[in-house]
């Protein structure tokens, strides 16, 4: 492929060295052609060393690159990029190498962007539904993004992910079911400061107690909720419980596009962090303990953990300034 910038094609350097031979000067060449009489002298010599391979076009790639990224950062860089499925940010924290070089990296190793694969399996994606609007209120607490994400409880011992599928057919046949984990989480679309409790459904009174102490939590943190949004669940929408607990802590309520969950994107793309770095991050072996590494994690993402749409600050940062 001809480089995007050349002023000679292969015809055109034939042409240098047919005229050359055929006792033009050099000077008259370069002028017919409105070239550098130094780019005829380089032709000329090519084809005198290499004959006609040595007038295509090479890589402009240095022989030399002694500040290149050296062959085990690339291996640690990779590595770390199957472990953790995460982007160059994040994994500059963890491998100590900057983003812009983790990036060139994972580039040319042909790696795939993290909005193409499945962030759990590593698996690429079929399809995605994408939009290239972002948005972003001005001052924390402008907007509080809740949801409820839904976690199968583990038993006692553990699951299929520390035992394997074969060993815990069993549990889908007992008269009592294991049952379900309700995450209720809000993050603030300003700062992505978040909050999260465990509990043991999304009924209207569940969800009306955590948005109280959501909100108290905020509060202790210097942020005033003034709207909350949701998706279009009974609970927000009718839910008696729900709407005093609005009225009575001043909070206007807003709701998602029926059909478009991407419309509270914030709170769904932390519900995926929440499952690939905490729920699913190890092989737990109890219920009570997965719950219990929830307060740790929580405070690293919220003081800590690096965050791409800050610019590679973690949430606290924004109350910060």
């Amino acid at each position: 492929m001809a480089h995007a910038n050349a002023r000679t094609t292969v015809y055109a350097r034939k042409l240098i060295v047919a005229r050359v031979l055929a006792g033009h000067r050099s000077g008259e060449v370069a002028k017919q052609l409105g070239i550098s009489r130094q780019t005829v002298y380089k032709w000329v010599r090519r084809w005198r060393a290499e004959g006609a391979a040595g007038l295509v076009d090479r890589s402009c790639r240095p022989h030399r690159m002694p500040r290149r990224t050296s062959s085990e950062a690339v291996a640690a860089i990779l590595a770390a990029r199957t472990e953790h499925h995460a982007g160059p940010v994040r994994l500059a924290a963890i491998v100590g190498v900057p983003a812009s070089t983790i990036g060139a990296v994972l580039a040319r190793a042909g790696v795939p962007r993290l909005a193409e694969v499945d962030r759990l399996t590593g698996e690429l994606l079929r399809g995605r539904r994408h939009s290239d609007r972002r948005y972003e209120r001005a001052h924390p607490g402008d907007l509080l993004h809740v949801d409820v994400m839904k976690l199968g409880r583990i038993p006692d011992g553990g699951g299929w992910r520390v035992h394997g599928r074969a060993a815990t057919v069993d549990h889908r046949h007992k008269p009592v079911p294991i049952g379900f984990d309700y995450v209720h989480v809000a993050i603030d679309d300003h700062s992505r400061l978040a909050y999260v409790e465990v509990l043991p459904d999304e009924r209207v009174e569940a969800c009306a107690g955590f948005l109280t102490r959501a909100v108290a939590w905020f509060a202790a943190h210097n942020v005033t909720v003034a709207r909350v949004l949701t998706d279009n669940a009974l609970s927000y929408r009718r839910g008696g419980a729900w709407i005093a607990a609005c009225t009575q802590l001043g909070i206007a309520r807003r709701f998602i596009q029926p059909g478009r969950p991407w419309t509270n994107g914030k709170a769904e793309r932390f519900n995926r962090t929440l499952r690939t770095e905490w729920a699913y991050a190890t092989g737990w072996t109890s219920n009570e303990q997965r719950t219990a590494a929830l307060d740790a994690w929580l405070e690293h993402y919220n003081t800590a953990r690096s965050h791409s749409a800050l610019g590679g600050h973690p949430p606290i940062s924004r109350l910060a300034a």
